[in-house]
């Protein structure tokens, strides 16, 4: 018994000890795991933390940076001057990017601020030797108010005072910008976040504690941990610097344990440093030590707790940055689709003067023998071939515009052919829709102006077609062109452009954004009206270019009205123009149109009557018969209510005068009832608008021997070609380009030889006799020899006849490549498709 009670008691005993025994050894295995476990989770989320905001920073630094080289790229170095206009678009482009700071920097220290305060930049050596290297540099510094700057430079050129070049662009956004970037600005986060340099300086943190140095932070706070101390902390973390890899400790500052994470940021002398407060996982602890019974739930319920804690932080985080990277996605889905969009627009655009190309050839191939419809199909087509080759390059336009390199080309511009145009080219829109279309001249004095024809025809076609899309059937469109003197001078004339439809108008919020790229109008009509939202965008470029205003005035369901203010240089008029002193009568259901015209016939000399319609204007007739002031030209509009201008004609020829001239005025295609109109007694037709000189040319030949026989031509539709025996050398290596051009100058009389390429026209012309060619034709791009090329060659020989006439033609028609073909040695420069008139004008120019 009692060795079994000693047996039991000493077992007891022992199992005791031994459960004691084991228990503390649990204790202390399971508090080290615990310890382990907590250090493992808090590095674990301290890596993925710090993975997180270098991704942001990053994300950030690339992003500033990229707006700095867009800054380059925008306002290229090599384009420009030093001087305020250089400054002011750097500013600007700083105010844009909101950078605190932009400043030029050249290497021996000179650098001039171009925007914000001068700014000291750290470690200034390092900078610009990573400069060098990468052609770009992050740093950091600070303003002399101690403003501090995240500091980035991207290699530049840009001139500087006193003949000096910038090697560097520098660009300073504000450190706290970057904090509230990069950080979650919460005062009650248990992270502590902070990017350090390699000396332990501040760049970036997001809570301020009283020092300007980290690793002296760290040297006053951190107390020792067993062997560990400030020091040795400290000597870990230059180790870690020096090696660029990360670092982890569980360290002691202000009385609580914290979980200290370093890391490197790429591509910089940089290292973010996070600090994870452990006084909940302390807390843990010592509740450990307390009891073993709760031990392993507790630490599983606080892992779990800080895991789903954790989890749901980063989750939030993760959510976030996915909300963002989903805004970009749609943001850019936006704008392909947009740009989609527009190249599907601008497809079915291009069509339409395509279509009219196609059908038009094939009446001109089915009526050969009626010269006068294959003509006027010919004519047709041309228009609509201009019209498609500004299509073509409208799309070209907006990458230009965005580049900030559309530029203009001036030359001389008849607003009369500019406005006939126009009538041609809309009249089948107009037609088509049963819109009733007039233009309105009042005031002119300067028919001939110097501008861009291709950007003044292009402004008010964008505005027409709106106009059109936007008007329904049988409403009204019109221009009104008008003129004043300029407050520029003399020498330029102040020119009013209206475009006004009865259309269905649109809101105030639309007209404030009306000129902004892709904006159209939200309501249903307008979507399911074809349009790329790009032309009113180019429209107002293009008139800021030419130094104009436009203005919009618009009410729902009323309609619309563009006025347009250009001030253009006046240019050499025709000779003057008088005309007899002549009785006419108007007749126009359009009290505008009359007043206008009236006014112009005054002007040529002449005595005007105005008539509102077809009856009174018989009525009139018919009490001048017989009496000393009877009408002696009638000018009568094609389509008005009642007695139209057909009627009114067969009524005044057949009860009145059937000697009396008869005209016929009107916007649209008069080629359908051009013969009927001719068995009625209608002697002329003249179109719309009714400018001086189309009144003058339309009467002048109804004034016999009284006006010169030389003015009663009319330059814009008989063009003079007297080159007849004259020798062109034609450089062109596309055999089709050969035989159109080939053509058109071997009917004008003109003897051509063909060029395969810039080299065997130089070979033709030095084998030839002295002032065998009387001029060049001068393709650009071509095999073997380029045109810049071959000019250069014969500019360069030793030849009498090396000044020879060189006239590129090419279809190279931007502004630069004018220069480009000035600079070379060329005398001028006509575009392809080949502009007749503009040719033979500049062979005549150039060959006398």
């Amino acid at each position: 018994m009692k060795k079994t009670k000693s047996f039991l008691l000493v077992s007891g005993v022992a199992i005791m000890v031994a459960c004691t025994i084991v228990f503390i050894w649990l204790m202390m295995f399971m508090e080290r795991k615990s310890e382990e476990s907590i250090r493992d989770i808090g590095t674990i989320y301290m890596a993925e933390m710090n993975k997180h905001i270098q991704q942001k920073f990053l994300t950030l630094v690339y992003l500033r940076l990229s707006q700095v080289e867009g800054v380059v790229e925008r306002t290229p170095a090599s384009s420009v001057k030093y001087g305020p206009r250089m400054l002011k678009e750097l500013r600007l482009n700083a105010e844009v990017r909101d950078f605190s700071y932009l400043g030029l920097y050249a290497q021996d220290g000179t650098a001039e601020t171009v925007y914000g305060s001068p700014v000291s930049v750290a470690n200034i050596e390092d900078f610009w030797t990573i400069l060098k290297q990468e052609g770009k540099a992050v740093s950091y510094g600070a303003t002399a108010e101690g403003v501090r700057l995240l500091i980035l430079g991207v290699a530049a050129s840009y001139p500087m005072p006193g003949g000096k070049k910038a090697e560097a662009l520098v660009a300073g956004i504000n450190v706290q910008e970057l904090a509230d970037a990069l950080f979650v600005n919460d005062t009650n986060s248990l992270v502590f976040t902070r990017i350090v340099d390699r000396e332990g300086q501040f760049v970036v943190r997001r809570q301020e504690n009283g020092y300007s140095n980290y690793f002296q932070f760290i040297r006053e706070t951190f107390s020792s941990m067993g062997h560990k101390t400030a020091l040795h902390y400290l000597g870990e973390m230059h180790s870690a610097m020096d090696a660029r890899t990360d670092y982890s400790s569980l360290v002691r500052t202000g009385g609580q344990f914290h979980h200290l994470y370093l890391s490197a940021l790429p591509n910089t002398d940089w290292f973010l440093v996070s600090e994870l407060p452990q006084g909940v996982l302390d807390e843990t602890i010592s509740r450990l030590s307390d009891t073993r019974t709760y031990a392993t739930l507790a630490v599983a319920g606080i892992v779990l707790v800080l895991l789903t804690l954790m989890f749901i932080y980063y989750y939030l985080l993760s959510q976030a940055q996915l909300r963002r990277v989903s805004a970009a996605r749609m943001e850019a889905d936006r704008a392909n689709h947009a740009k989609s969009e527009f190249l599907s627009n601008m497809s079915h655009d291009i069509r339409t003067p395509m279509n009219a190309v196609v059908g038009m050839t094939d009446i001109a191939l089915a009526n050969l023998s009626d010269v006068a419809r294959t003509e006027d199909c010919l004519k047709k087509i041309k228009l609509s071939s201009k019209h498609l080759l500004g299509l073509i390059n409208d799309v070209l336009d907006m990458s230009k515009i965005e580049s900030g390199k559309l530029t203009l080309t001036m030359g001389q511009v008849s607003l009369r052919e500019t406005m006939a145009d126009l009538v041609n080219i809309m009249q089948p829109q107009i037609k088509a829709k049963q819109q009733r279309f007039d233009i309105f001249v009042s005031g002119v004095t300067a028919e001939n102006v110097l501008c861009d024809s291709v950007r003044l025809n292009q402004i008010l076609l964008n505005l027409l077609s709106n106009a059109v899309k936007f008007t329904p059937d049988g409403g009204e469109i019109d221009i009104f062109l008008s003129q004043e003197n300029s407050p520029r001078g003399a020498d330029f004339v102040r020119t009013h452009l209206r475009v006004k439809d009865t259309g269905i108008g649109m809101s105030e919020a639309f007209k404030a954004k009306i000129f902004e790229s892709f904006s159209r109008e939200d309501n249903e009509r307008v979507y399911q009206t074809m349009g790329t939202g790009l032309g009113m965008a180019i429209t107002k470029y293009l008139v800021d270019l030419m130094g104009g205003t436009i203005e919009v005035e618009s009410t729902q369901g009323v309609g619309t009205e563009f006025h347009i203010v250009l001030d253009f240089k006046r240019m050499p008029e025709a000779g003057e123009m008088k005309l007899p002193d002549w009785n006419v009568l108007v007749v126009d259901d359009n009290k505008d149109l009359l007043q206008s015209a009236v006014s112009v016939l005054e002007s040529l000399g002449v005595h005007a009557e105005a008539a509102e319609d077809g009856e009174t204007a018989v009525r009139m007739m018919e009490a001048r018969l017989g009496g000393d002031k009877e009408f002696d030209v009638v000018l009568l509009d094609w389509k008005m209510p009642g007695m139209d201008g057909l009627e009114t004609a067969r009524q005044i020829h057949e009860r009145i005068r059937p000697d009396v001239p008869l005209c016929l005025i009107s916007a649209y295609d008069w080629a359908p009832i051009e013969k009927q109109a001719r068995e009625e007694g209608v002697s002329g037709f003249i179109s719309k608008p009714l400018f001086k000189s189309a009144l003058f040319y339309g009467l002048s030949r109804f004034a016999g021997p009284s006006v010169d026989e030389e003015m009663k031509t009319d330059p814009y539709l008989t063009p003079v070609r007297d080159l007849t025996g004259k020798r062109i050398l034609l450089a062109e290596d596309n055999e089709l380009n050969w035989e159109v051009a080939s053509d058109i100058l071997k009917d004008a009389g003109l003897e051509v030889e063909w060029a395969e390429n810039g080299r065997v026209c130089v070979e033709k012309f030095q084998a030839s006799e002295p002032g065998f060619y009387d001029a060049v034709l001068m393709d650009l791009r071509m095999p073997e020899m380029t045109g810049y090329e071959a000019t250069r060659a014969i500019r360069s020989s030793s030849r009498p006849d090396k000044n020879v006439p060189i006239i590129a033609m090419t279809a190279d028609a931007f502004a630069e490549d004018v220069q480009h073909c000035l600079a070379c040695g060329m005398n001028a420069h006509t575009t392809k498709p080949i502009n007749t008139a503009e040719l033979f004008q500049l062979l005549r120019k150039y060959m006398g």
